[in-house]
């Protein structure tokens, strides 16, 4: 069964996370709400997330600063990061925000449909990564199989050109082993 995208809600007014999940509720994303960035740090240390939905401005521990200890790390540095802010649509604060590694900057208020396409697309694209990885790693799989039974070919071939008698039932022996996975 495949992992169900989450998206972490940063936000120091419990109104407004719960405003968030409203507009989030329907897609196919798990919404985590936490109320400081400093709660956003350590829940990025349990899980995984397909998008981060941060405020720019809490007390303590700021959204910049936040997003600028997310992205040093190394687990959490390609998670999308939007900030969600009420300021009044200061071009430096969204620069900041750039800055610090956000993909987008939204001022409050914005339109909630355009909040869920976006965090749809992050979710469509975290799913995609997830299937591309698993198929990586049934290629892997499938050529770590393909490698045994080349060299229990290559292995019976030398076999056979011997001019050991006993060979041709080692070198079936050998086929039948690497053909049901049972090599030595």
């Amino acid at each position: 069964m495949t992992q169900m995208a989450k998206a972490l809600l940063v936000d120091d007014r419990r109104e407004n996370l719960m405003a968030l999940e409203a507009i989030l509720q329907g897609l196919p994303v798990q919404s985590v709400a936490v109320e400081s960035g400093e709660a956003a740090l350590k829940q990025l240390l349990v899980d995984d997330f397909a998008v981060i939905l941060l405020d720019a401005q809490m007390p303590d521990m700021d959204g910049f600063e936040t997003a600028s200890h997310i992205k040093r790390r190394e687990r959490t540095r390609h998670v999308p990061i939007i900030f969600l802010t009420a300021a009044d649509r200061d071009a430096q604060l969204a620069l900041r925000g750039y800055a610090v590694g956000a993909v987008d900057y939204l001022t409050k208020p914005f339109d909630p449909w355009v909040l869920r396409a976006k965090v749809s697309v992050f979710v469509e694209l975290w799913v995609k990564t997830r299937q591309l990885a698993a198929q990586s790693d049934l290629v892997r799989e499938r050529d770590a199989q393909l490698r045994v039974l080349t060299d229990a070919v290559d292995e019976a071939t030398g076999m056979l050109n011997a001019d050991d008698p006993d060979a041709r039932d080692r070198a079936v022996q050998l086929l039948e082993q690497a053909r049901w996975g049972n090599t030595p």
